[in-house]
Order: C-alpha cells, then sequence, then structure tokens
C-alpha cells in the first residue's frame, strides 16, 4: 500500500536522506523519518524550513515535483522592507529571472504568522523594516521564491512553505511528520 508523509523540514536540514555534500556531517531527512522507502516529492533548500511531502508511489512523486502538473506551492516569506502594491504587482504579473519569466504568482501581504521560533533567529535589525507575504507559485525553479523577492527589492529574511496542493502544514511542529490518505486517483 502506497504511503504519503507530510513533514515539517526544519531550517538547516537538507531534503535528502544522506549528505555526501561535505565532510562536515549536515542533519538530513534520516534523522526525523523512519520509514523506509519514501522519498522527497521535490525539494526545499537546507535554509527553508516547512512542508515537504515523502511518498514511495513514483507516480505520485512525479506529479507533486513536476513543473508541467503546475501544483500550487504556498509559502509566508519574511522580507526585509515595507511591501508596497506595485511590488506585489510585479510578483502577480511574472518577475524577469536570468533563466526566463517566472509564471504569475499569487501574492499579499500578511501580519506576520504565528509560527515556531526559527533556531537559529533571523537577524533582527532596529534601522530596517521587515514585514511578511503570502506567496503562491506553481512551478518550482532553485530558489525560485528568494530569486522572486530579491527581484522585485525585498530579500527573504525566512522562508516556511505552508501548503502544497490541498496538503497544509498546520499543527506540524518541526521535525514532526504524520502520515495522510493518498489522493484519489494517486
Amino acid at each position: 500500500m502506497a504511503r504519503l508523509l507530510l513533514f515539517n523540514k526544519p531550517f538547516g536540514v537538507l531534503s535528502q536522506f544522506t549528505d555526501a555534500g561535505t565532510d562536515t556531517a549536515r542533519p538530513t531527512l534520516s534523522g526525523f523519518v523512519a520509514v523506509p522507502g519514501v522519498y522527497p516529492a521535490g525539494r526545499l533548500d537546507r535554509d527553508s524550513e516547512g512542508l515537504l511531502l515523502l511518498t514511495d508511489d513514483g507516480r505520485l512523486q512525479a506529479r507533486i515535483a513536476d513543473p508541467r502538473f503546475k501544483m500550487p506551492k504556498t509559502y509566508l516569506v519574511q522580507v526585509e522592507g515595507d511591501t508596497t502594491e506595485a511590488q506585489l504587482g510585479l510578483l502577480r504579473a511574472g518577475v524577469a529571472l536570468k533563466d526566463g519569466l517566472t509564471l504569475p504568482a499569487e501574492a499579499e501581504a500578511i501580519a506576520p504568522p504565528d509560527l515556531w521560533p526559527r533556531d537559529p533567529p533571523v537577524r533582527f535589525r532596529k534601522s530596517v523594516p521587515d514585514g511578511w507575504i503570502r506567496l503562491t507559485i506553481r512551478e518550482g525553479r532553485n530558489r525560485q521564491v528568494r530569486r522572486m523577492t530579491a527581484a522585485v527589492g525585498l530579500p527573504t529574511l525566512r522562508l516556511v512553505r505552508w501548503s502544497i496542493g490541498d496538503w497544509k502544514l498546520d499543527g506540524l511542529a518541526p521535525g514532526a511528520w504524520r502520515e495522510v490518505p493518498l489522493p484519489s486517483g494517486g
């Protein structure tokens, strides 16, 4: 029977089960998820937090991760600076990056969300304002959200993926996971 796990990836953890990248051991999924045969459906950068889906179903993994399916991914993004409607409009229209124009995104300024403290904390600077936006994209280029916000003058300070499709992080503490039913047809 196929399995689907929702995992709240902590800051600093690699989205893979082993680390062959450096001589210094970095935390990986194996320190949190002891379920044989599941693999991440997509990636989440080491310096990003939040929802990562793991499954042992190859077709479902492809449907979640492959950009052709344009599955929406929603992020809560703490940015440096005061967010303007013009900047949000640029994100909504699509942003020109070095690898081409992004698809239009859903973007809105939000109040600071009630999230767990990040370890290590985001550096606070009294002289530089910050704010939060909710950003939903339907593609998954390398470091796309960070590159998009930087391109409109809002460098990312903290990035938390809140949802992928209908799957949400609700009630899942950092480092915790839960199994959920597979979607019908998957």
